[in-house]
């Protein structure tokens, strides 16, 4: 067969990554977690007693074929909706059939419900009647954290398994595979890749398999033949064949990346510094995310061990908004080191947490008399004096009641032995924190 027979012959065919589409777990490539030797979802697939299941993960690490071979596997009706097009109606008529179809037959019915956080609440609520009766058992797949996107309700009805990003030896295997599968694959081409053509394909699509086979594909159909009417498949031909992907930002990958900052800026300057600049740069997030994260932090996480870091962090923001990007990145990343490498305190988060603590305990607080406002006449008569000032007296402190009485002796503010708040752990031994407040 030529390449022109085969071109013509694969027109009527599906695309290469459909064809080769695992039709069993022997086939299945990756998820060893999942659905290797006597792992559960395995055993619950061969013996055909699949329930509710909720397939988390990454574009290209086999969320749709995992549900094909469970439909492939069971004795019940496979039905498939993707959540972009599909409304409550056609749900409802899934459902009507499925309940019919257990009432007269008693054949179940799998719903496979395909980027399922693309369902807003409404429709997802249409199916949890259904999910908890049994009508249908429900499997649904979605790239976003189902945390975020998909129903609570729902979720809890649901086994949760994520899938994990696949390696390039993963799609290496697919690619071979395909190479040597003269049924359904490029096997009955006269065709051969360099290992290095294979390995750029299979570093290129990143652990997504779809992705490596559609580039082989491209490659192998589009590559003229030689002068024996063999086809070779060079790294320069992988390197058109393939680019290297744009990073989609969906908001499950914003929080991770903001969350992996944040934490970044507790520990390590060189992590800190390289999430920011990923995500601006690569995922085209807004670097105002990052300062407000960053303002937040030094708070937060450096507070009076080192209050410059706070000015710091303001600084930079002011920068971004004076002169933009990428001009002020030299700014924030200046401020964002400076942050990671202070002297760390939670002192202040803790200190707040007392407080909340302390108003769930009380409806109101009355302030002491001696506090109170007294500059106006009559304040006086109301009782409303005998505040000591303290900078009439040694070291501008005196002794006196500030706290409502309900509170009195309370401590929220522990400085701890970090940069400046050694200072002021100091201090607060030397007042003796004993005493009334």
């Amino acid at each position: 067969m030529d390449l022109f027979s085969f071109s013509s012959s694969a027109s009527e065919k599906r695309l290469l990554a459909d064809r080769m589409r695992p039709r069993d777990l022997s086939e299945y490539i990756g998820q060893e977690h999942l659905v290797g030797e006597g792992k559960m979802l395995r055993r619950a697939i061969e013996a055909d007693q699949v329930t509710s299941l909720l397939l988390y993960g990454p574009p290209g690490t086999g969320k749709t074929t995992l549900a094909h071979i469970i439909a492939n596997q069971s004795q019940g009706e496979f039905v498939r909706l993707n959540a972009v097009d599909a409304s409550v109606k056609d749900v409802r008529e899934v459902i009507d059939r499925a309940r019919d179809q257990k009432a007269m037959y008693g054949t179940k019915t799998i719903l496979f419900l395909d980027e399922v956080h693309r369902f807003n609440t409404a429709r997802q609520d249409a199916l949890l009647p259904s999910v908890e009766e049994g009508t249908i058992i429900f499997i649904g797949a979605t790239t976003e954290n189902p945390y975020h996107h998909v129903n609570g309700a729902l979720l809890s009805r649901s086994t949760l398994f994520q899938l994990k990003p696949l390696t390039e030896e993963h799609s290496l295997i697919a690619l071979r595979r395909a190479l040597a599968d003269e049924e359904r694959g490029l096997g009955s081409l006269p065709l051969a890749a360099d290992e290095e053509a294979l390995l750029h394909i299979a570093h290129v699509a990143n652990g997504d398999i779809r992705r490596a086979l559609q580039a082989l594909e491209l490659a192998a159909l589009t590559t003229p033949p030689a002068a024996d009417g063999n086809i070779h498949i060079t790294l320069e031909v992988a390197e058109e064949s393939i680019r290297h992907p744009t990073v989609k930002a969906d908001k499950s990958t914003q929080y991770d990346v903001l969350s992996a900052f944040h934490k970044s800026i507790r520990g390590s300057s060189d992590a800190a510094l390289f999430w920011f600049i990923y995500a601006v740069e690569k995922l085209g997030m807004d670097p105002m995310v990052f300062l407000r994260r960053l303002i937040v932090a030094c708070s937060e996480d450096i507070g009076l061990a080192n209050p410059q870091a706070m000015i710091q962090a303001v600084t930079a923001m002011d920068a971004y908004h004076k002169i933009g990007w990428p001009e002020s990145k030299y700014g924030i990343a200046q401020a964002i080191l400076f942050a990671v490498e202070s002297p760390k305190s939670n002192s202040l988060p803790l200190a707040l947490g007392r407080v909340e603590e302390a108003l769930q305990r009380f409806s109101s607080a009355a302030v002491p008399l001696h506090l109170r406002d007294a500059h106006y006449s009559g304040a006086q008569k109301l009782g409303h004096q005998g505040y000591k000032y303290p900078h009439d007296y040694p070291n501008h402190y005196v002794e006196q009641q500030y706290l409502p009485d309900e509170l009195t002796g309370q401590i929220f503010f522990e400085a701890n032995e970090q940069g400046m708040e050694e200072k002021m752990r100091m201090n607060q031994q030397k007042r003796n924190r004993s005493r009334v407040r």
